[in-house]
């Protein structure tokens, strides 16, 4: 930390102009199994007390300066987990859709959801839906849960409708450019992610925002999601901070 910078209450660094704060983080939520085995415990224990690292980290974030957060909660692959563990963090997604709603609203936090819903029980894509009305007035932070989501079905679904474009006319195939493909994708409305973050030391994306975060920065965390605090997160924003973005250019 910089001598004599200001901190929040959670001990982050006051921002800097010259190094400014992630604007988007990701945050692959690894090791609920891991710390669960670790105590003891089932896995599905390991799961619950994830969430309150969740709760942690959305309450990091206005004083960290992120504006918007995305939290890989159930990607594609993890249907291939046993059928009792999958049961049971569909009800972990039915308590916290319902438990949390209300602090997320006083705390102007707007929820939006990334992947697939349709393969989701229908009564947690109800409340999927009704989250995101319930909040949609949330300024202090956009929470982004991508739950069924692949980065790559959500690349080859972007090129499938820019694929359709070409075929109908309504688009030359010299205009399929980066930038097409980019506003095609479920997260056209955000700002591409400046930070990915991963805990208990695994050190792969996992089929994760593949496109968006071509250049983030990743920081891998040894710890696992369960032991992950705000404390956790104000050491990783300053880590990204210390950081030269270079974006592909060279200086000197």
């Amino acid at each position: 930390m910089e001598i004599g910078a200001a901190t929040g209450r959670n001990g982050a660094e006051a921002l800097s102009p010259l190094h400014p704060a992630p604007r988007h983080v990701g945050i692959i939520m690894d090791g609920n199994g891991r710390w669960a085995r670790a105590h003891g415990l089932d896995r599905l224990e390991g799961h619950r007390r994830g969430a309150e690292s969740v709760r942690e980290a959305i309450r990091a974030c206005p004083d960290l300066g992120v504006e918007v957060l995305t939290l890989y909660a159930f990607s594609t692959e993890n249907w291939r987990r046993p059928a009792e563990e999958v049961s049971g963090l569909m009800e972990l997604f039915r308590v916290y859709f319902a438990e949390e709603a209300e602090s997320l609203i006083r705390e102007g936090v707007r929820v939006t959801f990334l992947g697939d819903p349709t393969r989701l029980p229908a009564d947690v894509q109800s409340m999927m839906c009704a989250l995101e009305k319930a909040t949609q007035e949330g300024r202090q932070l956009r929470l982004v849960v991508a739950l069924n989501y692949g980065a790559r079905a959500e690349i080859a679904n972007a090129a499938r409708r820019l694929a359709e474009q070409v075929a109908e006319g309504a688009l030359a195939a010299e205009d399929v450019t980066e930038e097409a493909l980019a506003s095609a994708l479920e997260t056209a409305d955000l700002p591409d992610p400046d930070l990915v973050i991963r805990t208990s030391g695994e050190q792969r994306l996992s089929n994760f925002l593949l496109w968006q975060a071509a250049y983030a920065e990743f920081i891998f965390l040894q710890e696992t999601w369960p032991e992950f605090t705000q404390e956790s997160f104000a050491k990783a924003v300053r880590a990204f901070r210390a950081r030269d973005r270079r974006f592909g250019a060279s200086f000197g």
